[in-house]
């Protein structure tokens, strides 16, 4: 990745600057600096590649299906009972599957989180060193 490129390159540049001279504190503040972006990184690529494991997402669905079977077969028990709750809790459990979805992959689907910080600090920086 290009980020890891520009971490190793940054990270060069500080060993240097730290042989230097081993008593700055500028220098000790640039490392220290450095270390919190690539802890950062990792946390942001962590959250973006961590899913919901599939077995939760199954289970979800097969209890899902067995509530709208028990809440069906409640509803046919009695004719005269009106079949409206028993729709908008089936509307409202698909709704509720959908968010989880959606939201456990955040970089596709409906919800989508904006990498635009990550490029104008790309675009900063590389204007800075311009």
């Amino acid at each position: 990745m290009r980020s890891n490129a520009i971490h190793e390159a940054l990270w060069q540049q500080a060993k240097a600057a730290a042989a230097q001279d081993k008593n700055m504190v500028p220098t000790r503040l640039f490392i220290q600096a450095l270390n919190d972006m690539i802890d950062n990184q990792g946390k942001r690529l962590a959250a973006l590649r961590n899913n919901i494991p599939n077995i939760v997402l199954l289970s979800l669905f097969g209890i899902t299906a067995i509530a709208c079977g028990f809440a069906g077969y409640a509803s046919g028990i009695e004719p005269r009972r009106t079949r409206l709750p028993v729709y908008i809790m089936g509307t409202l459990i698909c709704g509720v599957i959908f968010v989880i979805l959606d939201l456990d992959r955040p970089n596709v689907g409906f919800i989508t989180i904006s990498q635009q910080p990550m490029i104008d600090t790309a675009s900063s920086i590389a204007a800075f060193s311009d």
